[in-house]
């Protein structure tokens, strides 16, 4: 075909387009002699140009050749360099891969002789960083941020006019429908095929009723994974780079979007709500007009639809193109995921998603109510909040029938649930997916026989056993019973205003919805993240039963009240957390109606809502709760309860709130006792908030100006971390000889330490243990010059470590003064400091000790209450058999995934360490941060900790069972997968620690 300057394409003209046939070798001869630049010549993938990176002799990267589709023009390819280098001028920040120039400014590019005709050749800069390409899941940062780069071209092509714009391309959705038609042929599955037809056929009507209102403009109508670079060393991914200007066109400003929307859909675990974010984000920069939005996601799937098509023919036409290939199956996944909800449904949440959510008019007052003479309902609430769902009640199977019997026992004559409402009582313990809690219609158990009868005139649509289904205006209000009850009416009859429907028995369950005429069948319960989607497809029933329809929950952003009256220094767990408002066991319950596993929860070890300390501070609080200096026998048994769990000679005890003030009275003490103001404590290490206990907190997470900002009498040593300290695997015995010296340093300038204080297994740096005889060595350095050791148990104790009760235990040490707290209270406010009786009646001296609540009767029954289950119910044995359990199917992820660099700990104290080199231990930080979030969609709650913040801190509640230890490993194992850390590590380099020394500890 011979090159005309002023052509443009017309993919409808043309038979095919096949990559031009250039081998490298006549690409390197191409690049030097018509574009002046020598390199190695390596091709790269293309779907209809013959692209090659340009490399000099060392392998530094000189420029991308890009040798069009004979079938593209001059003009064309001139229009595309001057869009980029617009869109280069306009955002600096965003890396576009312009046409490199020459010495006189001028571009290089040409038209050249290649593959047996005339093609334009140029030479593009590289942008390094790899694009988005792949499998791997798309966090939501990195969604959002294909959204907002998708914006900023829209906004800057706005005005943007060529010549080389006026094309007539397969990829404009504008000819989507006669693509599909004209390529469907090449789907050789019949079911496919269909499918693809239908979902096109649709989506083009869709589109075709807004078309005349959707604006017109340049579009690179690309942005796809394939097609933006991430920034180099980002973190999880992050797109700041443009490549391949291609597909350049006029067409709709929205099907920028659309192109990028529908790249997204076939990377691991992304489903269509997860790509909102990127709706959101170009909605912020391009706002959407509502035909827009309409328009949005019919033009997802017709992208889906000619992505199939056109693949299939490029791959017939062109079979030894291997990137039009192996690119088929991840377009039949796209299509997949675009059309697995119905449009009405993926419509409605984008315009959720953008602003301009178009809500049903609520259904007028019926001339008749369905069921004849009932019109007292007792309201079911099965949600989050509701008391029928106390006890874990949610977990059993009848648990709406139940709750419906106890509403109807005292003689009512039906329950109903609220429309809209997210019930518990669907919900599963365990699962990777939310699940379909949010009603669309309502549920009744009448507690007498009814007879329903047509609200207004309509038609029968259905009728069978246990199933009628009515048009009544532009509605269709649908009933289902039990399949041994019979309508009295037959499909397609018309019935008049009060015409009977069928006769229900009492005892009769019913689920009645309405929907539009028009719209797609709606299940009874959806899942929640789709329910912004299904439910204006809806209407309430409730005034069909002369009861007033629900209200619209307040959506007031209850994350911005918060920060608005409550200190934002108090942070909260992730940037979009589920609102929680139950938990039960190891399990935690948002108001959607999703179960999370709770990973993290060392403060409740017997579980949430644990029925023991529920009854037991019900019962406390109806007789008496005051402050200890009244007499009463509570605080004395729980005091002698928790001394007898220690060895002699520590035998008083001091009873506060919590773990900051423990440490706090701790310090206190060693000072006052031995007249020594002077505090040794460990580095990266957290003990609380209060000045004492923060004084003597090193962790950089928790403070970044930690060590600077001492005060002058607490003097630091080195964390005792064998994995990742200065001191590695065996060599880690030389930290206590080190501490010591230190410690004999302080007495010799006349500071000797009057106290030591450490954590007795190390919980900031994720549950890893301290070197054997660690403590032995320090603890006895101090006392050697009249200081005390003080044990912070409040992590570590109270059977966590499952071996050992005490975490001192393990180093077969006897402190001083041990500070307790978190899992003393299960939740409720406890904390302990436990000394010998010296120690403590040396606290006079500096005055007397008091806690309003410390040791109150409701804290101190708490406290025996919990003493009580961790011994009933053998906790601290299952910590080893779960926990022993867990760290063995951890310990395994580490074969399949080179992130995971160690697992610490004991028993259910756990820490699993991810790093981006088993050899220089470079902390995975952002890696884990990622991993937590995706952890969350996926169901489990886990936090990281230590001084990155690399580690999973695996602290669940101590009733863990085997089979929640295997839904977490599972989970973890599916999440690395997804984010791509897949992959078996090199051999370990020595010397140092090997992962396997950590993994077997």
């Amino acid at each position: 075909m011979p090159h005309s300057e002023h052509r443009t394409v017309d993919f409808f003209a043309e038979d095919a387009l096949p990559v031009p046939l250039v081998t490298p070798a006549e690409a390197e001869l191409l690049a030097a002699r018509q574009l002046g630049v020598a390199g190695r010549a390596e091709p790269l993938g293309s779907q209809q140009d013959a692209n090659f990176l340009l490399q000099d002799g060392n392998g530094d990267i000189l420029a991308v050749l890009k040798i069009a589709n004979p079938a593209f023009g001059a003009v064309e390819v001139e229009a595309q360099d001057a869009a980029a280098d617009l869109i280069a001028a306009a955002h600096p920040e965003l890396r576009v891969a312009t046409v490199l120039r020459g010495p006189d400014g001028g571009p290089r590019r040409a038209v050249v002789e290649a593959g047996g005709g005339a093609v334009m050749a140029r030479l593009l800069r590289h942008l390094s960083g790899g694009t988005l390409s792949g499998p791997r899941h798309l966090s939501a940062p990195t969604v959002a941020a294909m959204g907002e780069i998708a914006g900023k071209v829209s906004t800057t092509l706005r005005d943007f006019r060529h010549p080389g714009l006026d094309r007539v391309l397969q990829w404009d959705p504008r000819h989507a429908d006669r693509v599909v038609a004209r390529l469907a042929g090449h789907v050789t599955e019949a079911d496919r095929r269909d499918a693809v037809l239908a979902a096109a056929k649709e989506a083009w009507e869709r589109v075709a009723a807004v078309a005349a209102e959707l604006p017109l403009q340049a579009v690179h109508l690309d942005l796809t994974d394939d097609n933006l670079i991430r920034r180099p060393g980002s973190r999880p991914p992050m797109p700041d780079g443009i490549i391949d200007f291609g597909d350049l066109t006029t067409s709709w400003a929205v099907g920028e979007l659309a192109v990028s929307l529908s790249s997204m859909l076939h990377h691991d675990g992304v489903e269509p709500h997860q790509v909102l974010p990127a709706v959101r984000a170009f909605h912020a920069v391009r706002p959407l007009s509502a035909a827009e939005a309409g328009a949005l996601w019919p033009l997802v799937v017709l992208r889906a639809a000619v992505l199939v098509v056109s693949g299939r023919q490029q791959a017939a036409v062109d079979a030894d193109n291997a990137y039009a290939t192996a690119a088929l199956d991840r377009e039949w996944r796209v299509f997949e995921q675009a059309t697995r909800l119905p449009l009405a449904v993926m419509t409605n949440l984008v315009r959720d998603a953008a602003g301009v959510a178009c809500r049903p008019a609520p259904v007028a007052a019926p001339t008749h109510q369905l069921l004849r003479e009932l019109d007292e309902f007792a309201v079911l609430d099965l949600s989050t909040d509701a008391d029928a769902m106390n006890g874990g009640a949610w977990l059993d199977a009848g648990a709406e029938d139940r709750a419906a019997a106890a509403a109807l026992a005292g003689g009512g004559a039906a329950a109903r649930t609220p429309y809209g409402a997210a019930r518990l009582s669907r919900t599963p313990a365990l699962s990777t997916d939310s699940p379909a809690t949010v009603s669309t219609g309502v549920d009744l158990w009448l507690g007498r026989t009814a007879v329903a009868q047509a609200p207004d005139a309509g038609r029968v649509l259905a009728a069978g056993p246990g199933r009628i289904e009515l048009a009544v205006g532009q509605r269709v209000l649908a009933l289902a019973f039990a399949a041994d009850v019979h309508p009295l009416v037959t499909a397609d009859a018309e019935v008049d205003a009060g015409a009977e429907l069928v006769r229900l028995p009492a005892g009769a369950a019913l689920h009645l919805s309405l929907r539009d005429a028009d719209g797609p069948a709606v299940p009874p319960l959806v899942r929640p993240e789709y329910a912004a989607g299904w439910l204006p497809l809806t209407t309430d029933p409730a005034p069909l039963l002369g009861l007033a329809a629900e209200q619209a929950a307040d959506r007031g952003d209850l994350l911005e009240r918060r920060g608005a009256v409550f200190a934002t220094v108090q942070g909260h767990y992730y940037a979009a957390p589920p609102r929680i408002e139950r938990g039960w066991r190891h399990h935690l319950l948002s108001t959607d109606g999703r179960s999370y596993l709770d990973i993290v929860n060392n403060v409740t070890p017997l579980g949430h809502a644990h029925p023991g300390v529920e009854r037991a501070v019900a019962r406390q609080l109806r007789r008496l709760n005051t402050n200890s200096r009244f007499h009463y026998a509570s605080v004395v048994e729980f005091t002698e309860r928790l001394a007898a769990l220690l060895p002699d000679p520590l035998d008083t005890v001091f009873l506060v709130n919590s773990g900051s003030e423990a440490v706090d009275l701790g310090l206190r003490l060693a000072i006052g006792a031995t007249g020594q103001p002077d505090v040794v404590a460990l580095r990266e290490a957290y003990h609380g908030w209060t000045y004492a206990s923060d004084a003597v907190s090193t962790s950089l997470q928790d403070n970044p100006n930690a060590l600077a900002t001492r005060p002058s009498w607490v003097h630091t040593v080195d964390s005792p971390n064998s994995y990742r300290g200065r001191h590695r695997g065996a060599d880690a015995a030389r930290y206590a000889p080190e501490a010591v010296a230190a410690i004999d340093t302080l007495a010799a300038e006349g500071r000797p330490a009057g106290a030591f204080v450490s954590e007795t297994f190390y919980g900031n740096a994720g549950g890893v243990a301290l070197p054997d005889g660690y403590l032995a060595e320090v603890y006895a350095a101090v006392r050697r010059h009249g200081g005390l050791a003080v044990a912070d148990e409040v992590q570590a104790g109270y059977g966590r470590l499952g071996h050992w009760f005490w975490g001192f235990e393990q180093q077969q040490v006897v402190p001083d003064i041990v500070c307790v707290a978190k899992a003393m209270g299960n939740g409720h406010p406890l904390g302990a400091v436990v000394t010998t009786r010296e120690i403590a009646e040396r606290y006079r001296e500096q005055g007397y000790f008091f806690s309003s609540t410390g040791g109150s009767p409701v804290s101190s029954v708490v406290g025996l209450t919990v003493l009580d289950a961790l011994r009933d119910e053998d906790l601290q044995g299952n910590a080893v058999r779960v926990g022993g359990h867990l760290k063995l199917r951890l310990q395994a992820l580490a074969e399949r995934h080179a992130v995971v660099g160690a697992v610490h700990g004991s028993g259910l104290y756990l820490g699993l360490e991810l790093v981006r080199d088993r050899g220089t231990l470079e902390p995975a930080t952002e890696e884990t941060a990622e991993l937590c979030d995706r952890m969350l969609d996926l169901g489990v709650v886990v936090q990281p900790t230590g001084d990155h913040l690399n580690i999973l801190k695996i602290k669940p509640p101590l009733c863990l069972d085997t089979a929640a230890a295997d839904f977490f490993a599972d989970t973890l194992d599916l999440a690395l997968t997804q984010l791509g850390h897949t992959g078996r590590p090199e051999a370990d380099p020595a010397p140092g620690p090997t992962p396997s020394n950590f993994l077997e500890r």
